[in-house]
């Protein structure tokens, strides 16, 4: 069994000596996460078409098909397939298609069971380039006709992958809607015009090795690894609506000098417009967090920041820019921390003029204690974690629901969302007085930073589009979900992977 599963340099050799023997190489290509009739079919019918059988496995780290897949290891995964007498060799791919593998081992034939035949039906849109590769070299694309079944399926009826809450909670969502219906709605957000308001942060995450007491003093030494920069803030919620939407504003600020408007501009993707102001006194706030490189835990957060508000001269310069450009677009969608940029004269504005308003108003360790969204009135969503909103209310024995409807109803909010970490979220509508409740997504955790923005850039495009609250409250915990599975801002939310993890969770 071991003999099967190779590296693709191995493969390499492999098949091109089979070759030259005048053996046709069959290529298959998946997860195969729960190994099941439908798939030892697929293998059957494959192998029919020449004489060596390849399977290439799709690593965990590329597996999109949900919160807590893939259900088993890649290890798991290859040796149960290597285990298999139809199959010749496995190999595990590094890459999230099968277009590299196609290129290097040149099979005869690359085989797609018949779900992906309708080219328009694959949400990921891969088949077209692997179908293309397998045409530059030569090959054919076969689509198997038999009966198939679905791994994700049949995980999520018979497997404890979601618990039983969770279970009914989809059930749900799935009697109202098919997937197809779904992936309509998300795509009118093509159509929606954003601005996106807030202070654009430098996130810079420097991983250490610790080393120990210093032997002097009583201060813990690191050696400084490498260091890795992200665009935070207002710039981090662009990145993650800009795969939604075809044109997106971004108006914020940034540092008197100047610095770092390049890297961001670099950043930023080709669909969103930056308008900035230079603040004067202030550099582009820039937050450095160290890092022990093993368990990527955090040591110590040092911020490079003004926090003063800005001078009567700028807020007017920046108020007058809300006064043009807020009416111009169906969503405004704030996220305001705190750093001298909103004032309540432009937090006026935002509130009054908005068609639509979206809000993330955050305490962290800069503003606690001065920041508060109480300037904040008639917004339409609003995102809050558990602990802003009993720092907000100073009440932390109530029940979470109370306070919101106690926040909703004297801020005027119609849609209040508060992210309860692994108990998952809960929104509150000012007008039905419907509370909706919806789980944690999250397969491990491994920065919370971001996580808010993540849920906001998407449940307020969700909203505005008019979604039922659950899809809504689903489609923005998935977001939410894949945000803290990564450090701080490096990945963005993309449109493909909340589909496929909506498709895969749903059937």
């Amino acid at each position: 069994m071991k003999e099967k599963i190779v590296s693709i340099e191995k493969l390499k050799q492999i098949t091109l000596k089979l070759k030259g023997k005048g053996k046709k190489i069959i290529l298959c290509h998946g997860v195969f996460d729960l190994l099941h009739v439908g798939h030892i079919n697929y293998f059957q019918e494959a192998k029919s078409y020449g004489d060596i059988l390849v399977v290439s496995v799709t690593s965990d780290q590329y597996v999109r098909k949900g919160p807590n897949r893939p259900a088993f290891h890649e290890t798991n995964r290859i040796k149960t397939l290597a285990a298999l007498k139809i199959t010749d060799y496995i190999i595990l791919s590094k890459n999230p298609t099968s277009v590299p593998i196609i290129r290097d081992i040149k099979p005869d034939f690359y085989c797609k069971g018949p779900d992906y035949k309708s080219h328009q039906h694959d949400v990921s849109g891969e088949i077209k380039n692997e179908v293309s590769a397998i045409k530059k070299i030569g090959g054919k694309t076969i689509y198997t006709k038999g009966v198939t079944f679905s791994s994700s399926r049949l995980l999520n009826k018979h497997t404890e992958i979601y618990n039983d809450q969770q279970k009914l909670f989809l059930n749900k969502i799935k009697k109202k809607y098919q997937f197809s219906r779904i992936r309509e709605l998300i795509k009118n957000f093509e159509n929606l015009n954003i601005l996106i308001v807030g202070e654009t942060i430098i996130d810079q995450y420097i991983f250490c090795e610790t080393l120990g007491k210093s032997g002097k003093e009583p201060v813990l030494a690191l050696r400084d690894l490498k260091t890795e920069e992200y665009l935070g803030g207002a710039a981090a919620l662009s990145r993650h609506m800009s795969t939604f939407c075809k044109k997106i504003t971004l108006l914020s600020m940034i540092g008197e000098k100047g610095d770092y408007l390049n890297k961001i501009k670099k950043k930023l993707p080709k669909n969103v417009h930056f308008q900035y102001i230079k603040k004067k006194n202030s550099p582009t706030i820039l937050k450095r967090r160290f890092l022990d490189n093993v368990n990527k835990n955090k040591v110590l957060g040092v911020y490079k920041i003004n926090d003063e508000i800005l001078s009567k001269k700028q807020d007017k310069i920046f108020c007058n820019k809300l006064k043009k450009m807020i009416p111009k677009y169906d969503l405004v969608v704030v996220s305001d921390y705190g750093h001298g940029l909103i004032s309540k004269k432009a937090t006026s504005l935002i509130c009054g003029l908005s068609k639509y308003s979206a809000l993330n108003a955050q305490v962290n360790a800069a503003n606690v204690g001065y920041h508060s969204m109480r300037n904040y009135k008639n917004v339409n969503c609003v995102i809050i974690n558990e602990n802003e909103i009993r720092h907000e209310m100073r009440n932390k024995n109530d029940k979470i629901e109370f306070l919101m409807k106690q926040l909703s109803i004297s801020q005027n909010f119609k849609d209040l969302i508060v992210t309860r970490g692994n108990q998952g979220s809960v929104l509150y509508n000012k007008k039905n007085k419907k509370i909706n409740y919806c789980g944690a997504y999250a397969k491990t955790t491994v920065d919370k930073i971001g996580a808010g923005d993540a849920m906001l850039s998407i449940i307020s495009m969700c909203l505005k589009c008019k979604f039922d609250k659950d899809l809504a409250l689903l489609t923005g915990s998935l977001a939410a979900a894949q945000s803290v599975e990564t450090v701080g801002n490096k990945e963005s939310i993309n449109k493909i992977q909340i589909l496929k993890n909506l498709e895969n969770i749903l059937k």
